[in-house]
This record gives structure tokens, sequence and C-alpha cells, in this order.
């Protein structure tokens, strides 16, 4: 594994903060700026509901790019990526759109995923979210991949959606998976250390989190009624003693422990890695302590890039541009 310090991030001193950093990206006036940047790519996109075995189906949406008016050049093996977006965000989260348009305006083919209740989504699937169901993701990058065969497939993901993507190109060999290569922005390391860092750490992330998880709650329940109640769930107080009765209610989990452990990437779950991957990530994260990535597997295919700035899933330069992470991305997997 290679750790490289990257200090060509250098934000202007307002945006050095690190809440700046992390919530900035995410607030509504923002989006008024950086969709209009995004259109070509959204107005391209077609819904692809993908059967990820088990009856499960995930939603994506899918661009081809107009080969004519791209930056590859002619004879270039066509490339595909598919993105993931974090906990409770989408397949329209700006950080996910703004991404993809660049990716597409360099001729890449893009999968927007969502995770199964994310989006509007609720319905697909009986079954609610939990972040160990990685099979079905593995199982919607094999359906993105035996449906374009001939391309590079790439995945990057951003949070826990690069927690995901990590954890899928560790499984690559064993599903049959041919991946080029795997970006994660920010990606969940250790659970456990991360739901303990919105615990003790700024009060917005928590508030904010159980917000958009109880948004989700209801709308689960709307999506099947007489199936869902989680007024219980709802009217317990902190994240902790919420998801631990989601674990002991809806998954097959014994302990909160046994649950966060089970989507951790610490320990040896990256050591099978065969996937040239990339982690990008900031020192100042208020989320993801940079503290779990001395407890992760050092297989010679990954390569870390920590910034001193950056927040989580922040990396902004100005408010309205993409980001320093989007550009490194590009420069990862664009070549």
């Amino acid at each position: 594994m290679t750790l490289e310090m990257d200090d060509s991030f250098r934000p202007p001193r307002l945006l050095r903060n690190c809440h700046v950093q992390s919530i900035l990206p995410s607030v509504r006036v923002r989006r008024s700026w950086v969709l209009p940047r995004t259109r070509h790519v959204v107005k391209a996109s077609q819904e692809v509901l993908l059967d990820c075995g088990d009856g499960v189906r995930l939603q994506s949406f899918y661009a081809a790019p107009d080969r004519a008016s791209t930056h590859s050049a002619a004879g270039d093996k066509e490339k595909l990526a598919v993105l993931l977006h974090g906990w409770e965000g989408s397949s329209d989260s700006l950080y996910i759109l703004s991404l993809a348009q660049q990716l597409f305006d360099r001729g890449f083919h893009i999968v927007r995923l969502n995770l199964r209740d994310h989006g509007n989504t609720h319905h697909l699937n009986r079954e609610l979210f939990h972040s160990c169901l990685l099979p079905e993701v593995v199982g919607a990058v094999k359906r993105v991949q035996a449906a374009h065969t001939t391309k590079k497939l790439h995945l990057v993901g951003f949070s826990l959606g690069g927690n995901f993507m990590l954890r899928v190109a560790a499984e690559a060999g064993r599903a049959g998976l041919d991946i080029t290569r795997a970006v994660a922005v920010s990606p969940v390391l250790d659970p456990a250390d991360t739901l303990g860092a919105l615990e003790s750490g700024f009060f917005a992330y928590h508030s904010y989190f159980i917000r958009k998880w109880t948004a989700s709650l209801l709308l689960k329940e709307a999506a099947w009624p007489g199936h869902y109640d989680f007024s219980v769930l709802r009217r317990m107080v902190g994240l902790r003693n919420m998801t631990s009765e989601m674990v002991r209610r809806f998954t097959g989990f014994g302990s909160l422990d046994d649950y966060l452990n089970g989507y951790s990437i610490t320990g040896s779950r990256l050591s099978r890695l065969a996937v040239p991957a990339t982690v990008i990530t900031a020192l100042d994260d208020p989320i993801i302590p940079v503290s779990g990535l001395a407890k992760i597997a050092r297989p010679t295919l990954l390569k870390l890039i920590v910034t001193r700035f950056g927040g989580h899933i922040g990396f902004l330069e100005h408010v309205s541009a993409p980001t320093w992470a989007e550009r490194r991305i590009v420069q990862e997997i664009a070549g």
C-alpha cells in the first residue's frame, strides 16, 4: 500500500474549516449553481432496474456519451463508471451528478446506482436496507458488466458508497468481476468509530442523519402498508439506539457490534484486494476518523491519498465549481 500526503488541495482560507467543507456541498442553494452544468448527463440518462439476484432490484440511471463530442481518442476502449452515493444520499446527490458530468464529457458511459431504499426506491424491495447488504451491490455491478462486456469498468463511491465499492473490489475475484479501478472518497472505514464520531462530534451531523433516516423509514412504511411499523424506532433517542433496534428487529445479526463489524473494512477485509484501488480522504474529516486508516490491510494495489483539508466529501475550492476530489478522480481513472 502506498500513502500519499497530497498538499495540492489548498482551499481559500474561508473554506478551510472542516464543517464548512462538510456542510456547504449539500446546502440547497448550491443546487442552483451545480445542476445547470450537469444537465447533459441528466438529459442523457435513462432508468434501468437491475436484477441483482434473489429477487432484489436496484435502480440505476445509465447515460451513453455522444462519441462525436467527447475527449476520447479514436480507437480507445470505451470506459464505464458506476457511481455510488453515501448513506441517505442518492443518484441525484450533487457530488454524484457533478462527477458524472465530468466523466461523461470525457467519453465515459455512466451508471448512477441507488442503494436499496435510497432515492425514490422504497417500493422496489420489501426488506429494509442495511449496510451489510453487499451481495446485492455485487449483483448490480455484475449485471452492469454483463450488459457492457466490452467496456473497462471503474467503480467510484462516496462515504458509505465508497465503503461498498471497496468491498465489491475485494470480492471481485470471487464474483467474477473484471474491474479496472475502484476509487473511494471519504469511505466509512470502521463503522464503530464513525458512530462514535457522530455521537460526540458536532451535533448537526447527528441530527441530520436522524432526520434523513426517519424520513426514509416513513417512506418505507408508506410503500409497504401493513408490513412495517417503525413508531418504536422513530421514538428512540440517538443513532446508536435506533441502529441497535433496527439490527435487533430487521437483521440476522446478534448485536450492534456484530452488525458494525459486518461492513467494516478494517482488519483483513481488503487483504484479498486484487484490483487497483484508491482512497481519497482528509485528515480533518469530522465523520470518518482518519485513525481508521491504521487499521486497514495494506495490499500493494491500494493507494491512499490524504489531504490536510477537505472535511467529509468536501474538497471544495469554490462553491459552484467541480471539487478537487472530483478532478483527482478523473485523473485516477481517465488517465
